[in-house]
């Protein structure tokens, strides 16, 4: 007969072995960040951005030069004005009253219009700038010396054509604001979430995204999140990590079901999963204390949790797309009377330009509501298109 041998296996739990391993890779990582930063400080880099300075003034005329010098000059910044003899004392009180507002518009950039293929080469000297504003322009990328902008807190770069973000970007520390809406991004770089003083965060319309990397749970004060018409077949991880997420539209995207563990958002207030191929919404949203509004599309819905529905606190907004029979003859016959002399223009707009007109009814239609008591059980939406 033989002899059955008891042997004692260690049990580990496996969640404590990925918390430490979490700890060194943060370890690491805020080294590599250290000695990058010193890298940068050093009087090297310092020096050789000093030459490349000096080369540029060499190829300026000299009236460039002087307006250069005068855009640059660091002074203006502190409200330092030359005195001049023929100088009233009242026009010297009113410089000092615009002082405030020139000093605000000099820390602006602003740049829009299609002939605009790349950022002017003097942009790399006002690194004192701390809100960028670029849009409908052709620019495909963002500039190099991006990185040595430490003071930008609001980029906002909406409909242009960028296909890419560099991991520059995630040097920006002070950064609050960030819009990259309507490009041509495939991807957002894992470097994104070293700003963690990042509040608000949109890349809508960029056909081609379908997911973001797990570096962005690090942007814990992110309050706004909005990644609508893109091509998500379900919700970033990292998104559910963003413990102070308030507002989160998910709208027009490829979804078909919701996390059962979205109660983690404690602090959610809005949500727009309107335009997606939802059937049921999962219970642990009732979880959620602080949700005041939902909007989804009713067409295929056919399980709702009660307490959503018929709670006063929260309004639930079902939106309707497929028209009835009836209206569906009339835009058929409609559409063949039109097409013969839309189908080119039509064309031509679907291919060239991003329409983002739907998004902007939305949002204006959304915020009607907010100050509504009571909403409809269900709403019906209009969409209406403009030729000119």
């Amino acid at each position: 007969m033989r002899l059955e041998r008891k042997v004692d296996l260690p049990v580990c739990d496996l969640s404590l072995i990925r918390g430490i391993w979490e700890v060194r890779v943060k370890k690491q990582r805020q080294k590599q960040k250290k000695e990058q930063e010193r890298k940068e400080q050093s009087a090297l880099a310092r020096i050789d951005r000093q030459w490349q300075y000096r080369i540029y003034c060499k190829t300026l005329k000299t009236t460039e030069l002087n307006l250069l010098h005068h855009y640059l000059e660091r002074s203006t910044l502190t409200g330092i004005q030359p005195h001049t003899e023929a100088e009233h004392p009242d026009q010297k009180d009113q410089q000092d009253q615009k002082d405030p507002e020139q000093i605000q518009n000099k820390l602006i950039f602003q740049l829009d219009g299609e002939q605009w293929t790349d950022f002017p080469k003097e942009l790399q000297w006002m690194t004192y700038l701390k809100e960028w504003y670029v849009s409908g322009t052709k620019i495909r990328q963002l500039p190099d010396y991006l990185a040595l902008f430490t003071q930008l807190t609001v980029l906002k770069i909406p409909k242009n054509s960028i296909t890419e973000l560099p991991p520059e970007i995630g040097k920006l520390t002070e950064l609050k604001e960030l819009n990259v809406s309507y490009n041509r991004l495939s991807r957002v770089p894992p470097e994104l979430g070293n700003c963690e003083n990042l509040e608000r965060l949109e890349v809508a319309g960029n056909s081609n995204l379908s997911e973001l990397p797990f570096e962005l749970s690090n942007l814990k004060q992110l309050v706004h999140l909005d990644i609508a018409e893109n091509r998500f077949v379900s919700i970033p991880i990292c998104a559910l990590r963003m413990s102070s997420l308030q507002l989160l539209d998910l709208s027009n995207n490829s979804l078909t079901d919701l996390p059962q563990d979205m109660d983690r958002l404690e602090q959610l207030v809005t949500l727009f999963v309107h335009k997606n191929n939802l059937s049921y919404l999962p219970h642990c949203l009732t979880h959620i204390s602080t949700l005041k509004m939902i909007v989804i599309s009713g067409d295929e819905l056919n399980c709702i949790p009660t307490k959503l529905c018929r709670s006063p606190d929260i309004k639930f907004i079902r939106l309707y797309d497929k028209p009835t029979n009836e209206e569906q003859k009339k835009k058929v016959e409609e559409e063949k009377k039109k097409e013969k002399n839309q189908r080119r223009r039509w064309r031509e707009q679907r291919e060239e330009v991003k329409d983002s007109r739907e998004k902007e009814f939305m949002e204006t239609y959304i915020t009607t509501l907010k100050d509504r008591d009571t909403v409809p059980y269900s709403t019906t939406k209009i969409s209406i298109s403009c030729l000119l």
